[in-house]
């Protein structure tokens, strides 16, 4: 079986997927295979060109170095999480370690073949997403692999949804960068939590709580809004308006999607094709968008999409405007959480 393995990538954006690449850092580590598959010479190796990293950082940084450039392997799969948008993105590895010179960041490099991109992380249990949201750019995803493995398996998203998650054993690489896994730093905690609301709207929430949810959302945001009558057949859930009538232009049509599946261009022009002059569409998801439904959003400026991303952070910044029937739901207080990259040492 294929190893696969979680990476992230703070530092480069769309290119990854564009350019089909993953990368790591220590822009100042010359071509990895003049130093070799060896642990003692690449740790040397950092700590003459890093001589101020702390001595924990040291063998973090060497471990992730030398699994980048001998351990990963050619058909092995990759799972990034994509920092920008909230998704993952599933890849299989096509080609060796490449060292690209004349790059301003990223110099080592790994070619990659995207097979499923900007897919919602909401689709998967919470233990999974804390395990590849380790703290260390590279490592090797044991625990729950198998629940990856059965989505790149599966037909599309909706069939996906009732897949049974399977534990396998783990193991560590170090001590140290075990501890750097591990540590519940600020921005862990902070998608610990992002994942947690959009797991309590997935599955506690029902069809039309949903609904209920995403008026009171804009309402906290300052608009009137208002849910419509029940009615199961996939249209117009909730109108919205910034007048006290609901009178004035332009009225927002919202359309609610419960599911954790990418909604395509077609679902798009559903709604679109209810609106009526000085109308608006909102299309609210708790998972993502294809690519050619976000380029349509870019082609009509009365239309917007919202990703199960983009509803995580809408509640996160309006929170306690909403009524407490949700907060209770989903239980949130504000903490001071240490700050720092855990992989520093």
């Amino acid at each position: 079986m294929k190893t696969m393995w979680g990476i992230h990538n703070d530092a480069l954006g769309a290119e990854l997927v564009d350019e089909g690449f993953i990368s790591v850092g220590w822009e100042a580590m010359p071509d990895l295979r003049t130093i070799g598959d060896d642990m003692t010479r690449m740790k040397e190796a950092v700590q003459a060109k890093y001589p101020s990293a702390k001595p924990g950082a040291v063998p973090v940084w060497a471990g992730v170095l030398r699994r980048f450039a001998f351990d990963m392997a050619q058909g092995d799969l990759v799972v990034a999480p994509y920092r920008p948008d909230g998704t993952l993105n599933f890849g299989v590895i096509s080609g060796p370690y490449e060292y690209v010179s004349g790059v301003p960041r990223h110099p080592h490099r790994r070619r990659v073949t995207w097979t499923r991109t900007g897919v919602a992380r909401s689709l998967f249990p919470q233990a999974a997403l804390y395990e590849i949201g380790s703290a260390v750019t590279l490592f090797q995803v044991r625990k729950h692999d198998q629940v990856f493995r059965d989505y790149l398996a599966s037909a599309d998203d909706e069939s996906f949804e009732s897949t049974v998650d399977k534990e396998s054993s783990v193991s560590t690489d170090s001590k140290h960068e075990q501890a750097a896994a591990d540590e519940p730093n600020a921005d862990r905690i902070d998608q610990h939590t992002r994942d947690f609301i959009a797991r309590v709207l997935l599955t506690d929430l029902s069809d039309r709580e949903f609904e209920e949810f995403t008026a009171d959302l804009l309402r906290a945001m300052g608009y009137q809004a208002r849910v419509t009558p029940y009615s199961q057949d996939g249209g117009i859930d909730v109108i919205a308006h910034t007048d006290a009538l609901g009178i004035e232009p332009p009225i927002i049509k919202v359309q609610c999607k419960h599911t954790a599946g990418t909604r395509g261009r077609p679902d798009v022009q559903q709604l679109i094709g209810t609106l009526s002059h000085n109308e608006a569409g909102l299309f609210v998801t708790l998972g993502s968008f294809s690519a050619d439904a976000v380029a349509l959003e870019r082609e009509r400026q009365n239309l917007r999409l919202f990703s199960g991303a983009d509803v995580t952070n809408l509640t996160l910044a309006h929170y306690d405007d909403l009524p407490a029937r949700w907060r209770t739901r989903m239980p949130l207080r504000r903490v001071l959480v240490v700050d720092r990259d855990p992989e520093d040492g």
